[in-house]
């Protein structure tokens, strides 16, 4: 009968083994998942606040460069049309890259995503 102990014991250390494999698996997915989420949420929070003052310097300075063109020109409409032409230029140049874009998004992400 010891050949059939020594499988049963096997088969019971192997059950054991197999059940702390599953939850080292699980505690491990769990703390990635927590690690990706909270560095989603940081990079988010930086680009929100990073982004906002950006844009409140780019109104700032847009309005500036606008009221000196018109100035210059003596017209302030064509002042504020000069620097919105601008921005559609910029606007349409990046909407031609875009592919680009997506591309190196996707690799950025990517390499945090996996690691």
């Amino acid at each position: 009968m010891s050949v059939f102990d020594d499988i049963s014991h096997t088969t019971e250390k192997a059950s054991q083994v197999g059940e702390r494999y599953v939850k080292a698996s699980h505690q491990y997915f769990r703390l990635k998942i927590f690690q990706q989420l909270t560095l989603s949420l940081s990079l988010v929070t930086k680009v929100f606040a990073v982004g906002s003052l950006l844009l409140a310097g780019i109104v700032f300075l847009s309005f500036a460069a606008a009221l000196e063109i018109g100035n210059s020109l003596q017209s302030y409409a064509l002042g504020f049309l000069i620097v919105g032409g601008i921005y559609v230029v910029i606007a349409l140049v990046i909407y031609k890259l875009r592919a680009k874009f997506n591309s190196y998004i996707i690799k950025k992400v990517g390499l945090k995503f996996f690691n």
